[in-house]
């Protein structure tokens, strides 16, 4: 039975990585799969699905608020790997979970679990409420040894800690830090 994935991590730990050689094994064996963006991200441009570390591919579908996948857009893939993962709707993590079982394809999706103030994103919560499996892609805190668990948006030499949930950004914007210092960075609030 195809299952529904939810694989989550803060910033810098290679999730997308992670997607791609996901994307080259399938390949590599003759499979066929659906790469799914949200249209929202463009930091890479409109299509590009990249890696830090340089790998990338193009996106299949880019996808917005209100899309959903049904089983037609599914014929003939063996595979569907979504990035950025929280940026995805409710509506569309529940299309996603209705292909697994009909027609039956895996669905994988990568993405944070929670933004720079520790709250769930909505695309995030909805995977975690419906994934047959999740799982931590896990890296160490920027400034110690520990695990990393949150995202801390950064201005300069200080942490922000209020704006908009969506702020697109990388390594300039946002460091994957452990519970000690999003607290000595961001402050208690």
């Amino acid at each position: 039975m195809a299952k529904l994935y939810f694989r989550y991590g803060t910033m810098d730990s290679a999730k997308t990585l992670n997607l791609l050689a996901v994307a080259h094994n399938y390949r590599k064996q003759g499979k066929r799969v659906l790469l799914v963006k949200p249209a929202l991200d463009d930091r890479f441009g409109t299509l590009r699905v990249a890696s830090r570390s340089g790998l990338e591919a193009d996106a299949d579908r880019l996808v917005g608020e209100g899309d959903e996948l049904a089983p037609d857009d599914v014929a003939g893939i063996d595979c569907v790997l979504a990035d950025e993962a929280q940026f995805l709707s409710p509506r569309l993590v529940e299309s996603m979970r209705r292909i697994t079982i009909r027609p039956g394809v895996p669905v994988i999706c990568y993405g944070l679990r929670t933004d720079f103030r520790t709250r769930l994103f909505p695309g995030s919560q909805r995977l975690l409420e419906l994934a047959d499996r999740i799982e931590e892609v896990k890296v160490t805190c920027q400034y110690c040894r520990k695990k990393a668990t949150f995202n801390l948006r950064i201005a300069g030499e200080g942490a922000v800690t209020e704006g908009p949930q969506i702020e697109l950004g990388g390594d300039e914007r946002y460091a994957p830090v452990c519970w000690a210092h999003y607290e000595a960075r961001a402050g208690s609030r």
